[in-house]
């Protein structure tokens, strides 16, 4: 069976992770095995990233920027990459963003976590709490990541 992580930050107003949510009732439809872990609630740790197929990730947008704790992530995952770890890169990915109406952070989130793999779909966005359009396409954005595998 397929594995995918959705890793994603959210708290305060919870947009972030209703959108997670869907992503993962989407990837669960399409029969993957899915792991949900919030960054506001710890540190993710990058061995265990390794094990899964496909990985979605989510931000809300804090000052123009994506979540510090997804940065954290990232820097995690760039200090493994440069020891040649395996399971690291070339996975597909997709990504999901919301904001409270200027959505300045989805350039820098979408162009740092290019270097994940293969992007599969195109970010979904909402702005403030997500419309039923919104979860519509965040399910069909994990179908299509569990898709991709």
């Amino acid at each position: 069976m397929s594995s995918i992580l959705v890793l994603y930050h959210s708290q305060e107003h919870g947009n972030t992770g209703k959108m997670a949510q869907a992503v993962a009732e989407g990837a669960r439809d399409a029969g993957a095995d899915v792991v949900l872990f919030n960054t506001n609630e710890g540190r993710y740790d990058i061995e265990q990233y390794r094990a899964f197929n496909a990985v979605a990730f989510g931000t809300p947008d804090y000052f123009s920027y994506f979540a510090g704790t997804l940065k954290v992530f990232l820097d995690d995952w760039y200090i493994a990459k440069l020891s040649n770890a395996a399971g690291l890169t070339g996975k597909p990915y997709a990504l999901f963003f919301s904001h409270g109406g200027g959505g300045a952070a989805r350039s820098p989130f979408e162009k740092l976590f290019a270097q994940m793999g293969t992007q599969i779909g195109t970010i979904v966005t909402s702005a403030g709490t997500p419309s039923a359009t919104v979860v519509a396409a965040c399910r069909e954005l994990g179908r299509k990541l569990a898709g991709a595998i």
